[in-house]
Protein backbone atom coordinates (compact mmCIF):
# COMPACT_ATOMS: atom_id res chain seq x y z
CA UNK A 1 0.00 0.00 0.00
CA UNK A 2 2.99 2.30 -0.35
CA UNK A 3 1.28 3.48 -3.54
CA UNK A 4 -0.67 5.85 -1.24
CA UNK A 5 2.49 7.84 -0.57
CA UNK A 6 1.45 10.12 -3.45
CA UNK A 7 -1.22 11.46 -1.06
CA UNK A 8 1.40 12.16 1.62
CA UNK A 9 3.50 13.94 -1.00
CA UNK A 10 0.51 15.99 -2.16
CA UNK A 11 -0.25 17.06 1.43
CA UNK A 12 3.41 17.99 1.92
CA UNK A 13 3.56 20.07 -1.28
CA UNK A 14 0.28 21.90 -0.60
CA UNK A 15 1.29 22.48 3.02
CA UNK A 16 4.68 23.94 2.18
CA UNK A 17 3.31 26.00 -0.73
CA UNK A 18 0.54 27.54 1.38
CA UNK A 19 2.99 28.31 4.19
CA UNK A 20 5.31 30.02 1.69
CA UNK A 21 2.44 32.10 0.32
CA UNK A 22 1.22 32.96 3.84
CA UNK A 23 4.68 34.17 4.83
CA UNK A 24 4.96 36.15 1.60
CA UNK A 25 1.67 38.04 1.88
CA UNK A 26 0.68 38.14 5.55
CA UNK A 27 2.12 40.18 8.40
CA UNK A 28 2.65 38.16 11.58
CA UNK A 29 -0.30 38.14 13.97
CA UNK A 30 -2.34 40.59 11.85
CA UNK A 31 -5.66 38.90 10.95
CA UNK A 32 -7.07 39.32 7.46
CA UNK A 33 -10.83 38.68 7.36
CA UNK A 34 -11.89 36.22 4.67
CA UNK A 35 -15.33 35.04 5.80
CA UNK A 36 -17.35 35.40 8.99
CA UNK A 37 -15.51 33.29 11.59
CA UNK A 38 -12.51 32.74 9.28
CA UNK A 39 -9.33 34.82 9.02
CA UNK A 40 -5.92 34.33 7.56
CA UNK A 41 -3.30 35.17 10.17
CA UNK A 42 0.38 34.32 10.10
CA UNK A 43 1.54 32.81 13.39
CA UNK A 44 4.55 30.84 14.54
CA UNK A 45 4.30 27.90 16.92
CA UNK A 46 7.47 26.63 18.61
CA UNK A 47 5.43 24.02 20.48
CA UNK A 48 3.06 21.27 19.46
CA UNK A 49 -0.74 21.18 19.28
CA UNK A 50 -2.35 24.13 21.06
CA UNK A 51 1.16 25.58 21.56
CA UNK A 52 2.03 22.84 24.06
CA UNK A 53 5.59 23.52 25.33
CA UNK A 54 5.88 26.63 23.14
CA UNK A 55 7.78 28.51 25.84
CA UNK A 56 10.06 25.62 26.84
CA UNK A 57 13.26 27.30 25.67
CA UNK A 58 14.16 25.56 22.41
CA UNK A 59 14.78 21.93 23.34
CA UNK A 60 11.18 21.08 22.33
CA UNK A 61 12.11 21.67 18.69
CA UNK A 62 14.30 18.58 18.75
CA UNK A 63 11.88 16.56 20.86
CA UNK A 64 9.05 17.16 18.40
CA UNK A 65 11.36 16.53 15.43
CA UNK A 66 12.47 13.16 16.83
CA UNK A 67 8.87 12.33 17.71
CA UNK A 68 7.72 13.20 14.16
CA UNK A 69 10.52 11.09 12.66
CA UNK A 70 9.60 8.14 14.87
CA UNK A 71 5.88 8.42 14.13
CA UNK A 72 6.58 8.83 10.39
CA UNK A 73 8.72 5.69 10.35
CA UNK A 74 6.02 3.76 12.20
CA UNK A 75 3.37 5.03 9.77
CA UNK A 76 5.49 3.94 6.81
CA UNK A 77 5.89 0.44 8.25
CA UNK A 78 2.17 0.26 9.02
CA UNK A 79 1.27 1.48 5.53
CA UNK A 80 3.62 -1.04 3.96
CA UNK A 81 1.99 -3.91 5.85
CA UNK A 82 -1.60 -3.06 4.86
CA UNK A 83 -3.60 -5.33 2.63
CA UNK A 84 -4.80 -4.00 -0.73
CA UNK A 85 -8.38 -3.94 0.60
CA UNK A 86 -7.53 -1.54 3.45
CA UNK A 87 -7.82 1.62 1.37
CA UNK A 88 -9.60 3.76 3.96
CA UNK A 89 -6.87 3.01 6.50
CA UNK A 90 -4.19 3.70 3.88
CA UNK A 91 -5.71 7.13 3.16
CA UNK A 92 -5.82 7.93 6.88
CA UNK A 93 -2.19 6.95 7.40
CA UNK A 94 -1.03 8.80 4.27
CA UNK A 95 -2.76 12.01 5.41
CA UNK A 96 -1.23 11.79 8.88
CA UNK A 97 2.19 11.04 7.41
CA UNK A 98 2.08 13.99 5.00
CA UNK A 99 1.02 16.36 7.77
CA UNK A 100 3.64 15.08 10.20
CA UNK A 101 6.41 15.51 7.64
CA UNK A 102 5.16 19.00 6.70
CA UNK A 103 5.30 20.26 10.29
CA UNK A 104 8.58 18.41 10.94
CA UNK A 105 10.14 20.13 7.94
CA UNK A 106 9.12 23.52 9.39
CA UNK A 107 10.74 22.67 12.71
CA UNK A 108 13.95 21.54 11.02
CA UNK A 109 14.18 24.54 8.69
CA UNK A 110 12.81 27.37 10.82
CA UNK A 111 12.64 26.16 14.42
CA UNK A 112 8.85 26.65 14.50
CA UNK A 113 5.72 25.60 12.65
CA UNK A 114 4.10 28.16 10.37
CA UNK A 115 0.35 28.53 10.97
CA UNK A 116 -2.03 30.80 9.10
CA UNK A 117 -5.64 29.59 9.42
CA UNK A 118 -7.65 31.35 12.13
CA UNK A 119 -11.15 30.01 12.83
CA UNK A 120 -13.29 31.62 15.51
CA UNK A 121 -16.78 32.02 16.88
CA UNK A 122 -17.50 35.38 18.45
CA UNK A 123 -14.38 36.24 20.41
CA UNK A 124 -13.36 32.61 20.88
CA UNK A 125 -10.51 31.67 18.53
CA UNK A 126 -9.36 28.14 17.82
CA UNK A 127 -5.54 27.98 17.87
CA UNK A 128 -4.13 28.94 14.46
CA UNK A 129 -3.35 25.94 12.27
CA UNK A 130 -2.18 24.96 8.77
CA UNK A 131 -2.75 22.41 6.00
CA UNK A 132 -0.52 19.83 7.71
CA UNK A 133 -2.56 20.11 10.91
CA UNK A 134 -5.75 19.72 8.89
CA UNK A 135 -4.44 16.60 7.15
CA UNK A 136 -3.40 15.09 10.50
CA UNK A 137 -6.84 15.83 11.95
CA UNK A 138 -8.75 14.42 8.98
CA UNK A 139 -6.46 11.37 8.96
CA UNK A 140 -7.04 10.81 12.68
CA UNK A 141 -10.82 11.00 12.24
CA UNK A 142 -10.60 8.51 9.34
CA UNK A 143 -8.43 6.25 11.50
CA UNK A 144 -11.06 6.21 14.26
CA UNK A 145 -13.84 5.77 11.70
CA UNK A 146 -11.98 2.86 10.10
CA UNK A 147 -11.38 1.28 13.50
CA UNK A 148 -15.06 1.51 14.40
CA UNK A 149 -16.19 0.11 11.04
CA UNK A 150 -13.61 -2.68 11.17
CA UNK A 151 -14.64 -3.63 14.70
CA UNK A 152 -18.32 -3.59 13.72
CA UNK A 153 -17.75 -5.86 10.71
CA UNK A 154 -15.76 -8.40 12.76
CA UNK A 155 -18.43 -8.60 15.48
CA UNK A 156 -21.36 -8.86 13.06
Amino acid sequence: MLRWLWLSGLVLVIDQLTKFVAESVLAPYQPVAVLPSFNLMLAYNTGAAFSFLATAGGWQRWLFTVLALTVSAALLVWLRRLQATERRLAVALALILGGAVGNMLDRLLWGHVIDFIDVYLGSNHWPAFNVADSAISVGAVLLVFDSLLSRKSTTA
